[in-house]
């Protein structure tokens, strides 16, 4: 009978470990397809039902099988702690001027276990557009993803068929940016300088050769961490096969900024591409029909989808998305850089932080693509830049886009330039669901 009783009380603690193992299954899901190590089978004479029954001739035969049980979930276990432990891979996605370089260097100034990339999606902007005369939003999107999953993967050869001139022996003096990116820039990346070698984006901190992307892959290979900013991916539902990716740990980070203060900045960055607008600030009206006002809207509309996305919580975007406006970081540096580390699961550096504090600090901007701003003084800045008729027309294209951000519409002039009045409401958008 107390033989009876053990094996009936044995059975209940194995159909425990199945349980919480099964858990663990779903809880890894698909991400644990490609890392399991492989399994002996159960015993063949095993069943929970033999188990129930008492068929067990001995102790010693139901203890071995429960002891199975027992590794296999251990096995589980430590496979969930890697998946929660490894590699992180982060995307900053953004569109231009909305403050992502300065962001961006965030994760740049992490330290020696993090590999930063900045917009090496620039070359593949560039052929496609060369290629087709514009780019085709569903052919850019594939385009762009299957470049990311290689980066984050350290494979820089797909890339590298996007390279003008195309790379010779994997060298090139060609990436765009270069020069932004630390781990492009330090040994072992960092060959000997070559004269009479013009690279137009070469590395400030130290001279380098030209970029041998052989050793740049090695040295992403080292890196704990993996982090790439790109203002070209429009839309968030595009990158879902990458957060689905078994071998990837992907966490998004989606920036915005007040479409009023974006246009600002673009007229002044992008002053020929803008001259429309800068017309229609002089004078007369804004035709609502010209294809800079849809462009404006489309762009509006796309960052807008990809948040409420994103803010959705669905299945494949649990705790892998985070949205973070840039006039919040402006304001407090410190303390949402600290929120988007503990969002991606990787330590907070000093160095991080000594690069804040000095960065954002400064008496002075650096210029409209310096990363070295006078955080407080710099948001607010757009508010005397732009004429409220232009102000107008970005809230009559944008506004649904403002009010899911949580950007104050302003009625007049004087409202608009009167710092006393905020134009940002106090908004929390990451709550845990």
């Amino acid at each position: 009978m107390r033989f009876k009783y053990t094996i009936s009380l044995l059975f209940i603690v194995a159909l425990v470990i199945i349980e919480k193992e099964n858990n663990i299954i779903s809880r890894v899901s698909d991400k644990l397809a490609q890392r399991q190590t492989p399994q002996s089978p159960l015993p063949s004479n095993f069943s929970g039902l033999a188990l129930l029954n008492g068929s067990y001739s001995s102790l010693s035969e139901l203890d071995s099988a429960f002891k199975h049980i027992k590794r296999r979930l251990e096995n589980y276990t430590k496979q969930l702690d890697n998946l929660q432990g490894g590699k992180k891979h982060i995307i900053l996605m953004a569109t231009t001027r909305t403050g992502s370089s300065f962001v961006g260097e965030f994760f740049n100034q992490q330290g020696s276990n993090m590999f930063y990339l900045f917009e090496p999606l620039w070359h593949v902007e560039k052929m496609l557009t060369l290629e087709t005369g514009g780019t085709n939003a569903s052919a850019s999107a594939t385009a762009y993803r299957d470049v990311l999953q290689q980066l984050f993967l350290c494979d820089f050869t797909l890339l590298e068929s996007f390279l003008e001139p195309h790379p010779k022996n994997h060298i090139t003096t060609t990436l765009f940016r270069r020069e932004s990116s630390n781990s492009l820039c330090e040994e072992p990346v960092c060959t000997p300088f070559v004269k009479k070698v013009f690279e137009r984006y070469y590395c400030k901190i130290r001279r380098c050769g030209p970029l041998n992307l052989t050793l740049a892959s090695e040295s992403c290979r080292q890196k704990d961490h993996r982090a790439i900013k790109t203002v070209r991916v429009r839309q968030l539902e595009t990158l879902r096969p990458l957060v689905e990716n078994p071998s990837l740990d992907v966490k998004l980070i989606q920036l915005v900024r007040d479409p009023r203060a974006v246009l600002a900045s673009r007229m002044v960055a992008f002053s020929i591409k803008y001259k429309n607008w800068k017309k229609w600030a002089v004078d007369g009206e804004v035709p609502f029909d010209d294809e800079e006002v849809k462009k404006l809207k489309g762009n509006c509309d796309n960052i807008r989808a990809s948040a409420e996305l994103g803010l959705k919580q669905p299945d494949w975007l649990q705790q892998r998305y985070m949205l973070v406006r840039y006039e919040d970081i402006a304001r407090y540096p410190m303390q949402k850089a600290a929120e988007m580390y503990r969002f991606t699961g990787i330590p907070f550096t000093s160095q991080v932080k000594q690069w804040i504090l000095k960065n954002t600090q400064a008496s002075k901007d650096g210029g409209v693509y310096s990363t070295r701003k006078n955080s407080l003084e710099h948001v607010e800045k757009w508010r005397f830049s732009i004429p409220f008729k232009l102000a107008k027309v970005v809230q009559r294209v944008c506004g649904s886009a403002m009010k899911l951000f949580g950007y104050r519409i302003v009625h007049n002039e004087a409202m608009l330039t009167d710092k006393s009045i905020s134009l940002i409401e106090e908004k929390n958008f990451n709550q845990k669901k």
